[in-house]
């Protein structure tokens, strides 16, 4: 198969480009900026979500697309699919939180109506968005945030990725949305206490108010203001909601249990340095 992955330098795309690769599948990359680097045997092609006939340009010849969505709007998401859609048989699509103007289920009915193949991943909390703690903890032992009560079922990038694969190259996925979770639900309070275990160093939660919150995200210049108020309405949402409910789906797709926060964070503990 010949598969194109959309946001390929990201957590999760780099990952799905690795496995594919190893697999000895054809892959083709797609990037935003060209300083994206790959095995020489994946092919790199350049294009902006944003403009859907750069996307349309990449998928001569592809099987089966890996579609990520980054923008925090969802107004050209019908265009792109549509593309995908022309030249494609299979679409596999990460569902995200993080377009205010599309929620899940308005996602998942674009996917799973725009006429070909398609598989839905719907993730918990992806664990990579600990770091944004990142900074706090290079300059203390305390983190400051809001909601710290609220819990979470933290997923590991690695697992969303190997789901993905299996969507994208076996059968048996066509019109599925797959649920997928860590294995564990902890609070962001807890989530601070595990990452200082990992570390070796007694980190702990102090929590602010909402307007507290919003204004230290606002000033951080490695966050989107655009996602502030998105971010904090989601997580307000979801304190006042049910807890998580943990599902078995990733050990039953790849073999595999889902990894912990904790080895996250053993995989990523550099970047906390």
């Amino acid at each position: 198969m010949k598969i194109l992955v959309i946001a390929s330098t990201g957590n999760v795309g780099r990952q799905i480009v690795t496995r594919l690769h190893a697999a000895g599948h054809a892959v083709r990359a797609l990037a935003h900026r060209s300083t994206a680097v790959f095995p020489a045997e994946v092919e790199v092609t350049y294009g902006d979500l944003s403009v859907p006939d750069t996307v349309a340009a990449c998928l001569d010849g592809v099987d089966a697309v890996f579609l990520l969505w980054p923008l925090h709007t969802g107004d050209r998401l019908p265009a792109v699919l549509d593309a995908i859609a022309h030249q494609a048989r299979r679409v596999v699509f990460l569902g995200t939180g993080g377009v205010p103007d599309l929620s899940f289920e308005e996602q998942e009915k674009l996917i799973h109506g725009c006429g070909i193949e398609s598989t839905v991943l719907k993730p918990s909390t992806f664990a990579v968005n600990t770091l944004w703690w990142a900074g706090q903890i290079r300059s203390g032992d305390i983190v400051q945030g809001a909601y710290g009560a609220l819990p979470m079922s933290l997923i590991h990038e690695a697992d969303m990725a190997a789901v993905a694969v299996h969507a994208l190259t076996e059968p048996g996925h066509d019109g599925a949305t797959h649920t997928l979770t860590g294995p564990e639900v902890l609070t962001q309070a807890e989530q601070v206490r595990v990452i200082g275990e990992v570390l070796g160093r007694p980190l702990r939660w102090e929590e602010l108010t909402r307007e507290q919150a919003r204004r230290r995200l606002l000033a951080d210049e490695t966050f989107p203001d655009s996602f502030v108020e998105v971010l904090l309405d989601g997580y307000a949402a979801m304190l006042a909601g049910p807890p998580p409910t943990l599902t078995a789906t990733v050990q039953e797709l790849t073999g595999t249990p889902p990894r912990s926060l904790r080895q996250w964070v053993i995989d990523h503990a550099a970047d906390f340095a």
